[in-house]
Parts: C-alpha cells; structure tokens; sequence
C-alpha cells in the first residue's frame, strides 16, 4: 500500500508522497540544550530516527535536519545560576544530547544547525515579513501580526479569536497575541545587532530560518513533541507561509508537507518535564537496563500514543527484548554466524531479500520474487509472509506494535526448529528477524553487539575441546562423564546439544 502518515494538520492518515521522488525531507525539533537530556527527549527523537530508517529501507533518500536551540530565556537562567556562560552551557548540554542520542542508537541527523550559527537568515526573514505587512518594530523588539494571517489557528485547529493572548506582554506590542520575531537586548544578556536595534532572536524564528535554509520554504515532513503544536508550530508555519507567499498562501500554502507529532511520555499520569521536576534523566534510566532495552521500550507504544515510564513496564520490555535478542545470538551461534546464515537461506531461497529496495522489499506488488521456494513451504508463517506483515505494519503510519507482533512470530516459528536438523529452516527465521529488528535499530548481531564479542574465537576453541572430552567419554561408555561436562557447561550459560549432525552448543 505503500507509506501512509497521519497529518496533524489534517487530523488523517494520509498517503505519503514526496515532493521529489526517491528524495524525502524532515525537519526535527531538537532540544533547547539548558540541561543534561531526560528520557522524555529521547522518547520524542526516536519516531523520526524509526522513520528515516523505514524511508530508507524503503528506497529514499532522507535528508534529516535536527536544529539546536543554543540561545534562550532558560539557557541564560541557568548558566547565571551554574555561575557560567551561556556559551559554554550550550556546548556542554548540547555534547550530552549527543551522546545520549548516540548511545540510544538514534543516527545523527544529516544537519544539526545551531540557533546562533543563523543570525543573518533569521534577520533576513523578519524583514521579509515587515516588507510585506506581516511584522512591526516596536520598543525596540519586532512582533508577527497574528492578525493578518488568515490560516493562523489551522494547525492547531483553533480559533484566533478564542485563542488566551500571548505571555509575552513587552513594551510595542499591539495585539496580545502578537508573538516576538525579535526580542529586544536586556542587561547582561547575549545580544546580536539588528536594523531594529540590538537583540535576539524568537524561539519561533529559529526554526523557520534554519528549515528554509536547509529544505526550502516548502518541504515534506515537520515534526517535534505534541507539546509543540501550539504556539510553536503555530507560529512557524505562519511566518514562513507568509514570508513565502503573502495573504494567498497564507490561506492555501503550507510550510511542510505534513506534520508529525510524538505523544508525551509520562510519570504518574503527568507529562515529564525538567520544570516539573519529574524529569529521568538519561543516565540514570540507563542504570537500571541496557541502551537496547531502552530504545525497545520506547518504542514499543505507537508514536502518537502517551507512553507512561514506570519500572514495571520497563521491566516488562526488558525480558521482551531479551526473548528476541536470546533467539538471535543463540541461531547465529549454531548456524556459525551471519553469513552462513545469509548463505543458507539463500540456498533455500528462504532469504527475504535483505538487499531488496522499493515495493518489493517493503513486501507490496512484485514481492513475489524475492519469495522462492520458501513460498511453496508447509502451509502457516514463512519468512516472507513475517516480512509482509511487518512491512504493511511499518507503512501503516509506523504501526510499531503489528510489527513487533511480526517480529515475536519470527522468534516463535524459529525457537521451533532451534535444536532440530533443519538449519535453512532455522537461517531463515534469524536473517528476516535480524531484518526487521535493524529497521528498528535493535539488530542484536550489527548494531549492538555483545561486550566480549572480541573473545569469541577464543571461546569457539574451548568449547571445542569441551565437546571433544564429553565426545570421548560417550565413546567409552562413560556416559556419567558426559553428562557431568554438560552439566556443568549448562551452569556456565553453554548449552550442549546433540543433533543428527553432531553436538551443537549456543549460550542460554
């Protein structure tokens, strides 16, 4: 069926088309760096990471911009109380959303602008707002007429004459719910010149400037937190609308193509915010499990639903996780690693075309190829059939949960055929379960292999000898002696068993 996203601007799932072929543009926006990154701000970058994985997957380019707001009201507080600069608070926070991002296994994005690297586009645009009525200086600051949008509120789906006026009350506003473009230079605070005098700019300019910078006033994806539809968002799309078009795209144009917007993660029933104080902090969540499991957690709720952050749930994700990620590494050890996996497989013609691109590796019209002789296999789940069903999954808005489901039936049908002589059987489940975990960013093999991963020869070379003594007992009767070694490997985590083909081992 092809992507299909929901639209906040249009309150529907909708076909995902973009505007140049093969080509898809997004823009993030990424944290105001004021303090260290709670799991709020992961849970909120991780759909756009799912998603520019799924696009790629898929066949497109993907250009991702994820801004940083290195200026602001609460940077400025901050770095006063922490006796600092604003400059080197900003770097500091901003190294550390990095690394949790990166530790998490979110890809960085293909552009990170900085709000203060964009003072010149950001003037550039304000004035282009005054030149065309849209904006007026006033005490020394510059305001976005509210008023003289006519799609203002459509984003949001509210009314401008029932909307609560704007907090900010400074001195030149004429309409309360004006909101600044450009905020006049207060006593001790960072400042940059301007035709309108010295200042800096508004949160809302900063992502209007960078956007059109690096996708161009029109582009395909915009997408933050639900908490940023209004005003933020709002805003936005108003002063680049207008910037762009005038009074009649400011009825009809857009900013982006579409809007997506990620549900709040919760604590006790209440958004998690640092000015609440009910804020976990990356770090400390990452005490208590794994990057991997963390990741999964997250996004094991659909990316527009609440998603409440409890030790139990955590918990909950953690021994899912470890089910998938034990079925793994235990068939990569038998099958003697991923590409005699890959190998097999594609001697069965079970192999559900990793390689593939476009319809046929999302698994639409024309995916009967990458099938073989795998489809003609007894009736019930094959690996191809797990691949459709998580690929209609991931186009259907990134339905992580149907897909998940694909994932876990995978995991089922090859714990089945695990300890029994069916080794293309078995290299089809892990190579498809390896698929579309690495759509997910949770590949246990690839993209997180296991500490001690380097000791791994030298292990094969113990267990060899191993298996040769308990061989050896066995071939003189000693069968309390065998027993005995696998035993006391299976205590060690090694499980020992013998097949058809000989003795095989995997860890527990």
């Amino acid at each position: 069926m092809g992507l299909h996203l929901y639209d906040t601007r249009r309150r529907r799932v909708r076909p995902f088309e973009p505007l140049r072929p093969g080509h898809v543009g997004v823009y993030v926006c990424g944290p105001t760096v004021q303090s260290p990154p709670h799991v709020g701000h992961v849970r909120t970058a991780l759909p756009f990471d799912l998603l520019r994985r799924w696009l790629v997957q898929s066949g497109h380019e993907v250009t991702l911009v994820q801004n940083v707001t290195d200026i602001d009201d609460k940077i400025i507080i901050n770095a006063d109380r922490d006796g600092t600069s604003v400059w080197e608070l900003a770097t500091r926070q901003t190294r550390a959303f990095d690394d949790a991002y990166r530790t998490i296994g979110i890809l960085p994005p293909t552009i990170q602008p900085r709000a203060t690297g964009h003072i010149p586009e950001m003037i550039a645009l304000i004035s282009a707002l005054i030149d065309g009525g849209y904006a007026y200086a006033g005490g020394g600051s510059v305001w976005f007429r509210v008023g003289f949008f006519a799609g203002y509120g459509a984003l949001s789906h509210q009314r401008p004459d029932a909307m609560l006026p704007s907090a900010e009350s400074e001195p030149g506003k004429a309409d309360p719910r004006d909101f600044a473009l450009w905020k006049a230079a207060r006593p001790g605070e960072p400042f940059w010149s301007s035709p309108w005098g010295d200042g800096r700019p508004g949160w809302h300019l900063e992502c209007s400037a960078m956007a059109g910078k690096y996708l161009g006033p029109v582009f395909d994806i915009h997408g933050g937190g639900l908490d940023l539809v209004f005003p933020h968002h709002e805003n936005e799309r108003a002063q680049t609308v207008c910037a762009a078009g005038g009074a009649a795209a400011g009825e009809t144009g857009e900013m982006a193509r579409y809007w997506m917007h990620v549900g709040l993660l919760t604590t006790g029933g209440t958004k998690m915010s640092k000015s609440l104080g009910n804020s976990v902090l990356v770090a400390d969540a990452l005490d208590a499990v794994r990057p991997q499991v963390l990741r999964y957690h997250l996004l094991s709720a659909h990316y527009r639903s609440t998603l409440e952050y409890t030790p139990e749930a955590l918990g909950e994700s953690a021994a899912a996780h470890d089910r998938v990620e034990t079925f793994v590494r235990n068939a990569l050890d038998i099958l003697g690693g991923p590409g005699e996996a890959a190998a097999l497989a594609a001697d069965d013609g079970a192999s559900p075309a990793g390689g593939a691109r476009g319809r046929a590796a999302r698994g639409g019209p024309g995916s009967e190829a990458v099938g073989g002789a795998a489809a003609d296999a007894e009736a019930g789940l094959t690996p191809q059939q797990a691949w459709a069903d998580f690929a209609a999954a991931m186009d259907d808005d990134l339905a992580v949960g149907r897909a998940l489901a694909a994932i876990f039936g995978a995991v089922g049908q090859g714990n089945q055929v695990l300890s029994k002589a069916h080794s293309r059987k078995l290299a089809g489940w892990v190579n498809v379960t390896r698929r579309m975990l690495g759509v997910l960013g949770l590949d246990p093999h690839e993209q997180w292999p296991s500490a001690g991963a380097e000791l791994r020869p030298a292990l094969d070379g113990v267990m060899q000898i191993a298996l040769d003594l308990r061989s050896a007992a066995r071939a003189r009767r000693d069968y309390a002696e065998a027993d005995s070694i696998r035993s006391r490997l299976a205590a060690a985590g090694l499980i020992v068993e013998d097949t058809p083909e000989g003795q095989r081992w995997h860890l527990a």
